[in-house]
């Protein structure tokens, strides 16, 4: 029977992928046509949802944006076929924008039933857990820091040494926590993941706890993410019945199930301990360190924090080895990131590739340059406490240390993209109150430093002793660098200082300049 594919993924959701299922589905009957429609998840070709394909002797061909309107005269033009028509983009996997990407973590979504675990089977799931359950848990560890696997919600820390750490703690009961709070501008990766390819994010969990001694494991979701707490719920249970979450994972003797935990919409929840508060049943507010969570973490346990798409890679690390991982990215920057395009751009959406990209390939290439066609003025790598890096600049190499010395940070993987038309100095003042209306409040320098900032930049752009308040912003901006809790506060300066640095001339505007 012919497959179609219309993905559930909730972006394509919301652009009418639900409504074109239903008129395919009742069209279809209509004609008397048996074929079948499986819900899978988002390519990631965000500009094109929704994305439909067809499972033809030559392969998957796809079409997009497709609309209520245009099934019937797809179908007409032989949709089940691959027929022509102006909606379609040939063969699928011979689109450039996805042909040309290496991707790991992002492997399988898109290509089937997110919930179908034969299918994941068939495309290799399952394939690391059952390896990592043959090796001892020392060797499983060792892998995964061989591999180069670093923290990828944006610290960057060698994954391998948490692993160590946790399984070397003794302690009757450890954790394994995923953090899927997911809050930066431009960032959504996580959700995409979740919602398109739960069981690789499970099977990285089970490998993790099965590897460090936990039993137990926990997935964070912002409360914002509905579909993709349903979908890991569901998977959840059905990995429970195929028997490798739970009591007795895949006969090896060992014990893990996870569980999902709504976020309480918190920003700062993004950072570990902040989190781990949450799942106590506290305010999420920022711990300082030490303890560090791999000793001293979830109810005081020795507790495994990582990020979705660290977990998510794990999978693939066990079942293809260290080296082949290792093999990809640059310098100390190795395996995949998950880039995800957003702003003013003309094609959003996820791009896998090894470190060593450009910032400049990524916009210019992948992202098609900006949506309105105007010239791009800053991008913004990292989220919402990430410098601005100017149109001029985006030759850097996309990896943690490059984007460093260039005063970035890598963070989550996110870039937004802006043309000429932004001001900067009001961009300034959003990293500012963003900081001010987010954090915990726990230490003086972010609670009070953020609020003061934001008074700071008013006086700057309406033209009041201007010299004086721009040495009074950098002097505020190095005492919070210096004296936060955490990232909150101590990066909030640096979208600001970026800011300041490549367009200053946004702060010297008259107010009737910028009023006009």
């Amino acid at each position: 029977m012919t497959r179609i594919y219309v993905p559930r993924d909730s972006a394509a959701v919301s652009v009418g992928a639900d409504d074109v299922a239903r008129a395919l589905e009742s069209a279809l009957a209509a004609r008397g046509i048996a074929a079948e429609i499986v819900r899978n998840g988002s390519r990631g070709m965000l500009w094109l949802e929704p994305f439909v394909e067809v499972q033809t002797p030559a392969g998957r061909i796809g079409y997009g944006p497709v609309t209520v309107e245009d099934v019937e005269p797809l179908l007409d033009a032989g949709l089940l076929e691959g027929g022509a028509y102006a909606l379609s983009h040939g063969p699928v996997d011979q689109i450039w924008w996805l042909a040309s990407q290496q991707r790991i973590s992002f492997a399988r979504v898109g290509i089937h039933d997110p919930l179908d675990l034969d299918e994941y089977r068939r495309l290799g799931g399952l394939v690391g857990l059952e390896r990592a359950l043959a090796m001892p848990p020392e060797e499983v560890a060792a892998d995964v820091l061989a591999s180069g696997l670093r923290g990828r919600g944006g610290a960057g820390f060698p994954a391998g040494i948490k692993w160590r750490t946790v399984l070397e703690a003794e302690s009757d009961v450890k954790y394994v926590c995923c953090n899927a709070d997911e809050g930066d501008s431009g960032t959504y990766a996580d959700r995409m993941l979740m919602e398109g390819d739960p069981f690789t994010l499970l099977e990285g969990m089970a490998i993790a706890g099965t590897t460090v001694g936990s039993t137990r494991g926990l997935i964070y979701v912002r409360s914002e993410y509905p579909d993709a707490i349903r979908t890991l719920r569901t998977a959840i249970d059905i990995a429970r019945v195929d028997g490798w979450l739970g009591d007795d994972v895949m006969g090896s003797g060992r014990a893990f199930d996870v569980r999902v935990v709504e976020g309480a919409g918190s920003y700062v929840c993004g950072e570990e301990t902040a989190m781990l508060e949450s799942l106590e049943g506290k305010r999420g507010m920022v711990r300082p360190k030490p303890p560090i969570p791999a000793l001293q973490g979830l109810f005081g346990n020795p507790t495994l924090v990582h990020n979705v798409l660290t977990l998510s890679a794990v999978p693939s690390i066990l079942a293809d080895g260290a080296a082949a991982y290792q093999a990809l990215g640059i310098d100390r920057s190795r395996g995949t990131q998950v880039f995800q395009l957003a702003g003013n751009i003309a094609r959003g959406g996820i791009v896998e590739l090894a470190f060593g990209v450009t910032l400049r390939e990524l916009v210019e290439d992948y992202g098609g340059g900006t949506f309105t066609g105007a010239p791009v003025r800053a991008v913004q790598v990292g989220g919402p406490l990430g410098a601005y890096l100017p149109g001029d600049a985006l030759d850097v190499s996309m990896d943690y240390e490059a984007l460093a010395a260039a005063g970035g940070l890598l963070g989550h993987g996110g870039i937004v993209v802006f043309d000429d038309s932004v001001d900067m100095a009001a961009q300034a003042r959003f990293a500012l109150e963003f900081c001010a209306v987010e954090s915990c409040g726990k230490c003086t320098p972010c609670r009070i430093g953020s609020t003061r900032g934001i008074e700071v930049i008013d006086r700057i752009t309406a033209g009041i002793d201007r010299d004086r308040n721009l040495v009074l912003l950098d002097e505020l901006c190095e005492t919070m660098t210096d004296g936060s809790l955490c990232a909150m506060g101590g990066l909030t300066p640096l979208p600001v200082r970026s800011a300041l640095m490549y367009f200053p001339e946004d702060f010297h505007r008259s107010p009737e300049a910028m009023e006009r």
